[in-house]
């Protein structure tokens, strides 16, 4: 995981997934809000998602808009790889290399944490080939090379691109509250030592919206064309990310540690995840589930919709959205008790 400075509480709560285990079922905590084409208004929103979280790599595309801003020049598959947090694929890998090599530098230039690939198969070709953990293949590696490049353009010092006074990262802070519609809340260093800019879900889920509706021409049309085209490189062959973006015709997605999740559709409508207990396995099933409110194909989310329950190397159970987020999904009123902001259909 990531190192995290003294900041806000990890975010929003709620019951919203269910465990089911034989005849049991426990709960996990989340927040999920859809939005409508304006990114201006709520249809469901479940816990406090006004609260400051760290949104971990699914800040990254948001990040990536504002490197573009700032002159980064990349585009297609290696503008994809800079929001990605990638297998570690060789292709994901090669792709690292030529964002380096047109900033004409070598590996060494990268100040990630050097780690070994993000996906297990890939991991073990990797180990068995005798090699250690290294700052290519970590899954981050596309983002700090694109730093780089975007710091080696403007003339800006390389050594320190990840301290949070540098000029590249305070035009990142300044995309961030532009695009999340409200003040970087705290500034952390995240787990690959790049800085982490805390916004609400709220305001996380406004700024992926943006991207994704944004007009032709602008930097943020250009960053959704590219994931969009590339979901590959966004995270890898296998990864939920990489299916469902491939399962929901323009869909841009991106995941981040500690159960976050956005998602977004050419219209606007939105949606954002943060599991409260940090753990990862509601967050897909969630954010399938707040993608239907939304007015998604429940048949091209089904293959999200469930999280399997393992038991003695079997499956025996599920996890499956719970409370007002699956009433929602069914067409039903939330259950009694305080009121959950219901605003315009997000259709």
């Amino acid at each position: 995981m990531g190192r995290l400075v003294p900041g806000p509480p990890p975010g929003p709560r709620g019951e919203r997934a269910a465990d089911r285990r034989g005849h049991r079922r426990g709960r996990r905590g989340t927040a999920a809000r859809p939005l409508t084409r304006t990114a201006r208004t709520v249809q469901l929103a479940v816990g406090d998602v006004a609260a400051a979280c760290y949104p971990r790599s699914a800040l990254k595309p948001v990040q990536a808009v504002g490197m573009l801003r700032a002159g980064l020049a990349l585009d297609g598959e290696l503008l994809a790889l800079s929001a990605a947090s990638h297998s570690g694929e060789e292709r994901h890998v090669a792709g690292v290399r030529r964002i380096l090599d047109a900033a004409e530098l070598t590996p060494a230039a990268l100040r990630n944490t050097p780690d070994l690939p993000y996906d297990p198969a890939v991991r073990d070709t990797w180990l068995a080939r005798g090699r250690c953990a290294d700052r290519l293949v970590q899954n981050c590696s596309g983002k700090h090379a694109a730093m780089l490049l975007t710091a080696r353009r403007r003339g800006w010092s390389l050594h320190d691109y990840t301290d949070p006074r540098h000029p590249l990262q305070l035009e990142l802070a300044a995309t961030v509250a532009d695009l999340a519609g409200e003040a970087v809340a705290h500034v952390a260093v995240d787990g690959c030592g790049a800085p982490l800019f805390s916004v609400s879900l709220l305001g996380l889920t406004r700024a992926v919206s943006r991207i994704a509706a944004a007009p032709e021409g602008s930097p943020e049309a250009a960053l959704a064309r590219a994931l969009r085209r590339h979901p590959d490189m966004v995270a890898g062959e296998g990864r939920d990310v990489t299916r469902l973006m491939r399962a929901v015709p323009g869909l841009i997605a991106k995941d981040g540690f500690e159960g976050v999740q956005v998602a977004a559709l050419p219209d606007g409508r939105a949606v954002g995840v943060k599991i409260a207990d940090g753990a990862d396995r509601a967050r897909m099933p969630v954010a399938a589930a707040a993608l239907a409110v939304c007015g998604v194909d429940p048949a091209a989310l089904s293959p999200f919709a469930e999280a399997p329950v393992l038991g003695g190397g079997a499956v025996v159970g599920g996890l499956r959205a719970a409370g007002d987020l699956a009433r929602a999904v069914a067409g039903r009123p939330p259950a009694a008790g305080p009121p959950v902001p219901v605003g315009p259909s997000c259709g």
